[in-house]
């Protein structure tokens, strides 16, 4: 039997972001990227990548105030999309868990999609900035992710002096984690929950 398509197209238009952006859990790391934030736009691109899904995002904001509507917006948007493409959540594996290093950085990412919204992200950076890139704005990405997208979402910093370089490992694991949580999980016949819904 044929495996439904998990995939999702949102338009989300504001005074501040004009957001398009598609998504599909099963592509290849496919499409491009464009929010007029250089750093936000190559973290997407790794996001994507690693995580193997095909992601489109046009975002038109108001960066000549800042970045954080762009990329609180971004998050609130791909977290829909993905809980639109994720349907009922059936037979998949539901959780997901990578650790990835990046030179002298090391992150870890856990994953629940069950359902529940809840961001932990520690993380004793001791810069903040990327040129012109406030880090302290991806803990707003991660959490509207996780609001939108009803998905827990553990994201840890084990060691790390270069900003970049932590950021990349954040990303990376993020979207490993969800890779594997997002797989088919052949043995899994229903809703992967005891409550029997998600």
């Amino acid at each position: 039997m044929d495996r439904p398509k998990r995939t999702a197209f949102i338009e989300r238009n504001t005074k501040e972001t004009k957001i398009k952006l598609s998504l599909d859990l099963d592509g290849s790391g496919a499409g491009e990227v464009d929010t007029g934030v250089g750093f936000f736009n190559h973290m997407l691109e790794l996001f994507k990548k690693h995580a193997l899904v095909d992601l489109t995002v046009k975002c038109e904001g108001d960066v000549d105030v800042d970045y954080h509507h762009t990329v609180e917006d971004v998050g609130l948007v791909l977290g829909k999309a993905l809980n639109e493409a994720l349907g009922e959540r059936r037979g998949i594996v539901r959780y997901g868990f990578a650790s990835i290093p990046m030179d002298e950085a090391l992150c870890e990412a856990s994953l629940d999609l069950g359902g529940r919204p809840f961001l932990v992200m520690a993380s004793p950076m001791k810069h903040s900035m990327v040129r012109d890139f406030e880090v302290k704005l991806l803990e707003e990405f991660f959490r509207a992710v996780s609001v939108e997208g009803r998905l827990n979402i553990h994201l840890r910093q084990i060691s790390g002096d270069e900003a970049h370089h932590v950021c990349e490992g954040f990303f990376k694991s993020f979207a490993r984690a969800l890779r594997q949580a997002v797989a088919a999980d052949p043995r899994e016949k229903g809703v992967p929950s005891s409550k029997g819904c998600i």
